[in-house]
């Protein structure tokens, strides 16, 4: 009679044992869209919790070897981020498992965690304050016994077309002119009283959410990942990130940020070169900004990149290099 590890020993291993239909290297092969919880340790040393969709691969250097052992892949994922928070030393020893797993395969390995990181933000003026909700990637890559790690996040602001401000304040004066067509002695409570009314403001300069997507590869030694420190840097830069809890006074300051920061694309992306080069932490960067125009249906586009040693960062929507191709 077979026990229970006879039956187990006798289950064929197709990965293992049988032959490829056709022999050949593969630059990466495992798993995407595995849904897992996650915690994050943030800046303020509390532990955000969050689910994921997590990425996990290896390559597989032996072109006469079938295929891995997803499983592993799996098993190793599940019991690391259910022992501790996402840290660049916990991807390292997620990665290093993946490679341990399997020994003679595999000498190359990726983790990617997709989660949202949600953060309270308080009002521009008002005393309220509520959540924001930013996109936020880890990915780490060992390749043999070099480990690379990338952060990337998601910020969303307003933009305001300089183009359409300008033809606007045309509008303004042509407006003035017309009533104010004799102006023998114009009053300054009579100028102060129309500039109050709809002639005062006959035009407005056509405004859009957009949104900065940010790709930035990281010196691997340090113990937490900067995910609001980064958010805060560009959105510093920019100057008119969207807000949560918005009452009058808080729309009005808004109102105020975007007149005072009117931007095309190409404005947006050289803020956000500039700030990101500023960070002596950030090796590398790929950035890309979206107005979403509310004029036309097409967006308005600007990428820029570091492009350190001709490497380009993996971002979405864009043709792509990183470390061993696009993912």
């Amino acid at each position: 009679m077979k026990t229970i590890d006879n039956v187990l020993r006798d289950m064929p291993d197709i990965a293992n044992d049988a032959k490829p239909q056709v022999a050949g290297e593969l630059d990466w092969v495992g798993m995407d869209e595995i849904e897992l919880p996650v915690r994050i340790m943030t800046d303020q040393d509390e532990i955000l919790h969050s689910t994921a969709r997590v990425t996990a691969f290896v390559n597989l250097h032996q072109n006469h070897v079938r295929g891995i052992h997803m499983s592993r892949l799996y098993l190793e994922l599940d019991r690391a981020l259910s022992d501790r928070p996402i840290s660049p030393c916990n991807l390292r020893s997620i990665l290093r498992s993946f490679l341990d797993s399997h020994t003679d395969l595999s000498d190359r390995a990726l983790v990617r965690v997709d989660f949202d990181y949600m953060v309270r933000r308080k009002a521009l003026e008002s005393d309220n304050e509520g959540w924001k909700r930013y996109p936020v990637s880890l990915i780490g890559i060992l390749d043999d016994k070099e480990f690379s790690v990338e952060l990337g996040v998601e910020i969303q602001y307003s933009s305001t077309c300089p183009c359409s401000a300008a033809l606007a304040r045309q509008l303004i004066q042509d407006q003035f002119k017309k009533d104010f067509a004799e102006p023998d002695e114009l009053l300054f409570d009579q100028v102060h009283a129309w500039l109050g009314t709809d002639q005062g403001i006959v035009a407005t300069p056509h405004s859009q959410r957009s949104a900065a997507e940010l790709r930035v590869r990281l010196t691997p030694s340090f113990e937490l990942f900067p995910i609001i420190e980064l958010v805060d840097l560009i959105e510093d830069a920019i100057k008119t990130p969207v807000q949560t809890a918005v009452k009058r006074e808080d729309e009005q300051a808004f109102a105020r940020l975007n007149g005072q920061n009117l931007m095309f694309c190409e404005d947006a992306a050289r803020r956000v070169q500039i700030a990101l080069n500023s960070d002596d932490r950030i090796l590398d960067f790929w950035a890309r900004c979206t107005h979403y125009e509310s004029l036309h249906p097409h967006n308005a586009v600007s990428v820029v990149t570091k492009g350190v040693d001709g490497g380009y960062i993996a971002g979405a929507g864009a043709p792509v290099r990183l470390g061993h191709g696009k993912l």
